[in-house]
């Protein structure tokens, strides 16, 4: 058994390495090849170029780097049509994913596609090229299902795999003894994102609003680093803030290396940027603020597409604002600690957080590699 997968984000290797183990309770001598991260790598996987490669956001990003993505794409229709595998597994990534999956479908390969592009929220119109790339869809929200159904596409919700790894309730305890912090300090974890452009956009505004907030609270703040590039960067960026006198000499902030998990167990709360890791947040049960900030072009684009209310996780699964959502020229420090204040200083309303946050985590709690791999067993390979 041969099976190709293709991830694009960091969020898409904890969804390729969850697959893989489950994928090989059923098919023990499986082999996988294609293009994967850290995790996958781990478990054996044959990444045929690194799987930050494809990491790309926006719309300025992608075009600076379309040569490059053009000819990796390349590469991997003529080797898989030339090596066909069993099954291909596009994980998120649409844009990139999509198209292979068409040419690989065509030539009589089996095509699944993990994680559902929103199409109920912008450029509705791709519902019908997905119906000629894929076999199956797998969607990690219950909600995403529902439009699949209506053009008769095979659609299987799974659940997300991290509702399986976190734990109902949060050991902050745990957590704070492990970081050596004290347990009635208060600590706000800052999470400006983990790609370099995000970073360069959010962690400014983010580090400025911290030195405001903790100017009446005293604060701990903790700052986790996706790797060691934006470890540096993210060095670089307080620095200049010190040096501009944006933020005062004496503010003070812990710097990790990865460990964001732990760090925001941690934490009373948290300031963050737009995606998975806000899913991460809520299976913490964490109050959080949502920000996004992004190139004009991208920003301007993007309001001209989206039809749906809101853009952070907790909201969309909710389908009411928990969570506040600060967006482009309204991420200001002067907002961000505004709505920091309101998420983390009213009682009543963190208990209602956990609550709905524990719902959630409970509806998403599939055990989502089994049921994929379930899906993916009599869906597509056991017919061949």
């Amino acid at each position: 058994m041969h099976i190709a997968i293709v991830v694009g984000e960091m969020s898409g290797d904890i969804l390729g390495a969850d697959l893989m183990q489950a994928l090989r309770q059923r098919f023990p001598d499986a082999s996988f090849s294609g293009i994967g991260g850290e995790r996958m790598l781990a478990l054996g996987f044959e990444s045929f170029f690194p799987q930050d490669r494809l990491a790309v956001m926006g719309f300025i990003e992608p075009l600076k780097r379309l040569p490059e993505l053009l000819r990796i794409r390349k590469f991997l229709r003529q080797h898989f049509l030339s090596n066909p595998p069993d099954v291909f597994i596009g994980i998120d990534s649409p844009d990139f994913n999509l198209p292979i999956e068409k040419t690989l479908k065509e030539a009589g390969i089996p095509t699944v596609h993990y994680v559902s592009p929103s199409v109920w929220a912008w450029r509705q119109g791709r519902i019908h090229g997905i119906k000629r790339s894929v076999d199956l869809m797998l969607t990690i929200l219950p909600f995403e299902t529902e439009i699949y159904k209506q053009h008769d596409i095979p659609v299987q919700f799974v659940g997300h795999p991290l509702a399986d790894d976190f734990d109902l309730e949060t050991d902050v305890k745990t957590a704070r003894q492990e970081l050596g912090l004290d347990l009635d300090e208060h600590v706000v974890a800052i999470m400006p994102g983990s790609r370099g452009a995000e970073v360069k956009h959010l962690a400014p505004v983010f580090l400025k609003a911290a030195a405001i907030y903790a100017e009446t609270h005293n604060t701990h703040f903790l700052l986790p680093a996706a790797n060691q590039d934006r470890l540096e960067q993210l060095k670089e960026i307080i620095a200049e803030l010190k040096n501009t006198g944006e933020i005062g000499q004496d503010f003070s902030i812990d710097l990790h290396l990865g460990n964001s998990k732990q760090l925001m167990a941690a934490a009373d709360g948290v300031l963050m940027a737009s995606g998975t890791t806000s899913l991460e947040a809520l299976l913490l049960k964490k109050p959080m603020v949502v920000a996004y900030k992004k190139d004009w072009f991208s920003a301007w684009l993007t309001r001209r597409l989206i039809k749906t209310k809101y853009i952070s996780l907790p909201n969309l699964l909710a389908g009411e604002e928990l969570v506040p959502e600060i967006l482009q020229e309204d991420c200001t420090a002067e907002n961000l600690v505004q709505a920091l204040r309101q998420q983390l200083q009213d009682q009543a309303h963190r208990e209602q957080l956990v609550r709905r946050f524990t719902d959630i985590h409970k509806l998403l709690r599939q055990q989502a590699g089994e049921l994929a791999a379930k899906a993916i067993d009599q869906q597509l390979l056991s017919s061949r």
